[in-house]
Formats: structure tokens, C-alpha cells, sequence
């Protein structure tokens, strides 16, 4: 079973700063897209930030200029650096998988989840 490791989230205050990591060694990384949702209660899940293979970024209008999105493909890892922390940035942050070549394509895969809490 493939399992999408995420760490670094925790309590900030606002105009903080946190970074969260994601592991993925399971994957043909390369033939991934790599993503950052979250989800606050009540709400849906939403992408935040998205890198492809290639390194092209796309980010949800709220966090730019305040989130970057990273990838190294030799270590299997993507990274989410956020600055400028807001109350309303608050949630569960979860780091995705989307195959988009050959065999993994629509392949799909989640991590757990790791909590960001950003106090006002």
C-alpha cells in the first residue's frame, strides 16, 4: 500500500511561517503530480498548491505570494513553504499523488494528513 508521509505542521501565530514535507519513495515519483489540499471543518477540500513533473507550479488565488510549492525528484519528496501564516489558513493539509504518465496514470494517492493551526 502506498503511503504518502507528511510532516511539519503545527500551532503559529499569524504572519508566521511553517513548512510541511511530504515523503512519497513508493511512487514512480517522476510520473506524478504532486499537490498540497486542506480542509478546514465544514468545508471541502481544496487544492492549495499543485507541481508537475517538469516543476510548473499552480497555486490557489488566497496563498500566492505567500506559498511556495517544491519538489525534488531525486529525494521522492515535495514541500509546501508557507509564510505569512493567516487565521483563515487554518486546517487539515494533506500532500497528493497524481499519476499522469504511462502506467500510473489515474493512479491516486493521499497522505494522512497533518494539522496547521494559525492563531490571530
Amino acid at each position: 500500500q502506498v503511503q504518502l508521509a507528511e510532516s511539519g505542521g503545527g500551532l503559529v501565530q499569524a504572519g508566521g511561517s511553517l513548512r510541511l514535507s511530504c515523503a512519497a519513495p513508493q511512487i514512480t515519483f517522476w510520473r506524478y503530480t504532486m499537490g498540497w489540499y486542506r480542509q478546514s471543518p465544514g468545508k471541502q477540500r481544496e487544492l492549495v498548491a499543485a507541481i508537475t513533473p517538469a516543476g510548473s507550479t499552480d497555486y490557489t488565488g488566497s496563498v500566492k505570494g505567500r506559498f511556495t510549492i517544491s519538489r525534488d525528484n531525486a529525494k521522492s519528496t515535495v514541500n509546501l513553504q508557507m509564510n505569512s501564516l493567516k487565521p483563515e489558513d487554518t486546517a487539515v493539509y494533506y500532500c497528493n499523488a497524481e499519476g499522469i504518465t504511462g502506467p500510473v496514470s489515474n493512479l491516486n494517492f493521499w497522505g494522512q494528513g497533518t494539522q496547521v493551526t494559525v492563531s490571530s
